[in-house]
């Protein structure tokens, strides 16, 4: 069935594998596996159950439900809304927080169905997304929080370079651990989880500068790519070909290159910056702007060229092939790329 997204699961078993110990031998002992990427797909995730992760996470309650059966700590990694607190108790063992109002809430919730939930508890070291500021005062709340009955601090963490693109370093992640040693020496609270942020943070793997009290990362892309994302470097050893699209092509012919008459925007609203290359062999495949960003796609064959498209339709440029009517073009996806794929009903899902 096309278009597809193929899947090397024993690619991302073994890339998982050596992420693991990779991060014992720079003192993390608790790899989250953030999993968002697959959309809720449980035949992937219950491959990579005992590859020795730590814990599971996702941003979104939907794929968290579709997780029941994994024996292992589910973790929500996008703050909790107030309208989903009731989920976010049944189904999560865990849930990163900033907001008091939402961890009260939490705690309600965890009362009325007879349960302790575990939050981490998110700080904001410069990047700018979610979190206590760090260098702001914070003590109280904190203390607040650990008056409540059915809520149990974890842990703290941070997220870094998702937004500000704060690249981590042994300073900002030192900021992490003044905020537990405040947090610590001033309450009864001992943390168990110190969780130094992303798929960034591995960038300085081998360095000796992450701080020692760091003990987890929350990783995605570098697991699955094989790639850390503070300088998008790939990891030596590590597998990075792991997901590709094929899309068969449903017309090809001979056109000219560019439009011929007035032009305006597109029908996303875009204006669009058209080259007069003469008259082009053109293929269009069945898979369009619905399905992905065209920009997160790259032609394995290096003589196709992506030159636009619709919700529907990827149009190529194919004049230095031998491509024809019902041939399948296959593409490289990044992270982006394939969490929209992974996320279109519409792509056939298969596993390699």
């Amino acid at each position: 069935m096309y278009p597809r997204i193929n899947i090397k699961i024993d690619n991302l078993i073994s890339n998982t594998k050596k992420m693991v110990s990779l991060a014992k031998e720079n003192n993390i002992d608790f790899i989250m596996a953030i999993i968002k990427v697959f959309a809720g797909d449980a035949y992937i995730v219950k491959k990579l159950v005992n590859t020795g992760i730590s814990h599971i996470g996702d941003s979104r309650i939907q794929n968290l439900k579709k997780y029941k059966e994994i024996n292992l700590p589910k973790v929500l990694v996008r703050i909790p809304m107030l309208s989903e607190i009731k989920e976010v108790i049944k189904y999560c063992d865990i849930s990163l927080n900033s907001e008091l109002e939402t961890i009260i809430a939490l705690d309600f919730e965890a009362k009325a169905q007879n349960k302790k939930h575990e939050i981490i508890i998110m700080f904001d070291l410069g990047d700018l997304r979610e979190g206590y500021y760090y260098s702001r005062p914070f003590l109280d709340e904190i203390i607040k929080i650990s008056k409540l009955e059915n809520i149990i601090i974890k842990g703290i963490g941070t997220n870094l370079t998702c937004y500000g693109g704060l690249v981590p370093s042994n300073e900002v992640l030192s900021r992490l651990v003044k905020v537990k040693e405040t947090i610590e020496n001033k309450t009864n609270i001992k943390l168990k989880i110190i969780s130094g942020g992303n798929s960034s943070t591995v960038t300085l793997f081998g360095k000796n500068e992450i701080p020692k009290d760091i003990n987890n990362l929350r990783l995605g892309e570098s697991i699955f790519f094989g790639k850390e994302t503070s300088y998008s470097t790939a990891i030596e050893g590590f597998n990075h070909d792991n997901f590709t699209l094929d899309a068969e092509i449903i017309e090809c012919k001979i056109k000219p290159s560019f439009p011929e008459g007035k032009t305006s925007i597109n029908s996303f609203g875009e204006e669009v910056n058209i080259l007069d290359k003469g008259l082009m062999k053109r293929a269009i495949l069945a898979v369009g702007k619905q399905d992905v960003i065209l920009d997160n796609l790259e032609p394995i064959d290096s003589n196709v060229e992506i030159i636009g498209g619709s919700s529907d339709h990827l149009i190529l440029d194919i004049t230095n092939t031998n491509y024809k009517l019902g041939d399948i073009i296959s593409f490289n996806v990044n992270y982006p790329g394939l969490l929209h794929l992974m996320n279109s009903d519409y792509i056939y899902k298969n596993y390699i």
